[in-house]
């Protein structure tokens, strides 16, 4: 009892929040201060995560893969804008189940998972579209982009950070996509593929304060100056980033914060100062169908997201369509990769699916998978931008013989024919921890280790010993 109230006691202290930041608000549609204030200091956390259907299901509130049915978690209830999204009744150690770490879900704060309904009602999504997500990292909008696009369609994920965007690389391999490209581009960059993209997706950085619930510490680091910097920031990522959307095309812009200056006024700056044609005002802010149970507040063609009306946190949501009419644009591959010989192909065919819808191609560290419609878009996006990866990555040929790479076994190319190795619960944490498993030996060489029938990685069995090939970066650190 004691330890109950020392934990609210630091969480009420923690949830001081400034009253500046307060009084900032008052104006601000949906706003109610009494009860913005009360769920702040309740300690309340939403868990929430969203399912990957290309490797696993829910069913009658448990995770099924085939025929299994695994709960590492218990569901308390569907998030309602989202297929995919289900809020769980506690937070689990996500640390400590393989199948997080097989891609099979994503933690994913709930309100941002709003983008579903911002796409679907505004862009076809049956076609092959091209879309970027500018801030992509750490990949949570990206995953949800890219179980929504059709096979055939193009997702860039860009992350300016380098080691964000490593990060983001790895959730992309993680999720399983064949159709990503990861870049590490400033968003000036793109200004360069004029009218390319179909749709352009910007979570912006921002001040962050639709995140004090879940992250009490952002307090202290909120100030009215860093909300002006934020804005100013955002102005410049938004107008370097909109020459590469596409005429009729869609911009969603969206942050974590409550600010108006971060929010409503980069809405009414977009309106007035993004057009370049000579015709004048070119840029439509669209607006989305919204069930009135959902209690998101509607302000002018934007949706804010309050954590004392919905169960999730801070989150603001607009979406815009390109009318400037755009030039046509000839997008020129100075420089491509090269393409496998068949007598290298033949080196992948024990390993996975070879049809006329891939190519295989050569990249930074060995071979590459992708989809034969989208190698001359691979083709010059490499040649314009910094590519971290696309495709899925095979592995490196070696001998003449394919030393397999980790996204192999995440993605969906992998033969079913490949050995594998069933792993307790036990022994996929020692896998994951990167220690030795002691696991009965069977067939000599390289074999996909699974739990539940879903592939972690990869081991190579030799005479006296198994080599664990789980990657090293991604290995979980800490005993359970």
């Amino acid at each position: 009892m004691c330890l109950v109230f020392i934990y609210s006691d630091l969480i009420s202290l923690l949830m001081r929040l400034p009253k500046a930041f307060l009084d900032s608000l008052v104006e601000t549609k949906g706003f109610d201060r009494e009860t913005f204030e009360k769920v702040h200091e309740s300690g309340e956390q939403i868990t929430s995560i969203r399912i990957n259907a290309a490797k696993a299901a829910m069913v009658d509130g448990q995770l099924a893969i085939g025929d299994i049915h695994y709960t590492p978690f218990t569901i308390h209830q569907k998030i309602p804008w989202t297929q995919y999204g289900y809020y769980l009744n506690q937070r689990p150690s996500f640390t400590f189940d393989p199948l997080f770490h097989a891609g099979c879900y994503y933690v994913q704060e709930a309100s941002s998972m709003f983008l579903e309904q911002a796409l679907k009602q505004s862009v076809d999504l049956s076609k092959s579209i091209k879309v970027l997500d500018l801030c992509a990292a750490p990949g949570g909008k990206s995953t949800h982009i890219q179980s929504l696009i059709s096979k055939d369609s193009l997702l860039v994920s860009n992350e300016v950070i380098k080691s964000r965007a490593n990060i983001l690389k790895d959730n992309i391999i993680k999720w399983g996509c064949e159709n990503v490209v990861v870049t590490n581009n400033d968003p000036k960059d793109f200004a360069q593929l004029q009218n390319y993209f179909d749709v352009i997706v910007v979570d912006a950085p921002c001040s962050g304060s639709g995140l004090f619930r879940k992250e009490p510490g952002a307090i202290d680091h909120w100030s009215e100056n860093s909300v002006m910097l934020c804005s100013q920031r955002q102005q410049r990522i938004l107008a370097d980033v909109w020459p590469a959307l596409k005429e009729d095309g869609i911009l969603i812009y969206s942050t974590c914060s409550y600010s108006k200056e971060e929010d409503e006024d980069i809405v009414g700056w977009m309106l007035k100062e993004l057009p370049t044609s000579p015709a004048g005002r070119q840029v439509a802010n669209c607006q989305l169908a919204i069930d009135e149970d959902w209690q998101i507040i509607k302000s002018g063609s934007s949706y804010r997201f309050w954590p004392d009306k919905i169960k999730g946190e801070g989150f603001f949501i607009s979406v815009f369509r390109k009318k400037e009419r755009a030039e046509e644009n000839n997008f020129r591959v100075s420089k491509k990769l090269n393409e496998l010989s068949k007598n290298e192909i033949e080196l992948l065919r024990p390993w996975c699916a070879i049809n006329d819808e891939i190519t295989f191609i050569h990249g930074f560290d060995g071979v590459y998978a992708v989809n034969k419609n989208l190698l001359t878009d691979i083709n010059f996006l490499h040649s314009k931008l910094r590519v971290a990866y696309f495709g899925t990555h095979l592995g490196e040929l070696m001998k003449e013989k394919l030393v397999p790479a980790h996204s192999l076994s995440m993605g969906n190319l992998l033969l079913t024919s490949v050995p594998a190795l069933s792993l307790s619960l036990d022994q996929a944490i020692r896998y994951l921890q990167k220690k030795d498993i002691d696991i009965e030996k069977k067939e000599k060489g390289w074999q996909l280790v699974c739990f539940n029938n879903h592939p972690l990685g990869w081991v190579n069995i030799l005479p006296n010993r198994i080599n664990n090939y789980y990657p090293k970066e991604l290995r979980i650190l800490k005993d359970n």
